[in-house]
């Protein structure tokens, strides 16, 4: 089963904000946290960013799921994902016409965000803010330019 929709599939790198970009670079590799308190942290995170957006955009966002993964598991890294990506966009932008299989989603990888944030949870929450606000732009069509613009690379 794949998680790309067509227009993805001939842009698979559009849709991640990889670990490798941040000016950290694996340099805190191997930091651990506890999973219930990584998911615990990430959603009080979503939730507040969800609530200082525009109502429009916030309810649009609320349609999208988010799942949270440790790391990009085989398939996602056989697919050209890249181990040490902190968020993933998959599926159709909000604005295709929804021919795609699957519905579109958003997947943070929890343990690279607190590995790039060196167990630092007010940084692991900023990142996940940013990771989240990165991919929840490529859902309403913006590709990387528009989201660097925006601070969000």
């Amino acid at each position: 089963m794949d998680l790309y929709s067509d227009k993805a599939r001939h842009e698979p790198f559009k849709c991640e904000r990889k670990f490798a970009f941040c000016l950290r670079e694996k340099q805190n590799h191997g930091v651990k946290a506890d999973w219930n308190k990584l998911q615990k942290l990430a959603l009080e995170e979503i939730e507040t960013t969800l609530e200082a957006l525009p109502k429009p955009l916030r309810e649009q966002a609320r349609k999208l799921p988010v799942t949270f993964e440790d790391v990009p598991n085989a398939g996602l890294q056989a697919d050209g994902i890249d181990a040490d990506t902190l968020g993933l966009f998959a599926g159709a932008e909000f604005a295709d016409d929804g021919g795609t299989v699957l519905p579109s989603q958003i997947i943070l990888f929890l343990e690279n965000l607190w590995d790039f944030a060196a167990g630092d949870e007010s940084v692991f929450c900023e990142e996940v803010r940013t990771t989240f606000l990165h991919e929840l732009g490529h859902f309403f069509g913006l590709n990387e330019d528009d989201l660097f613009e925006r601070g969000l690379d």
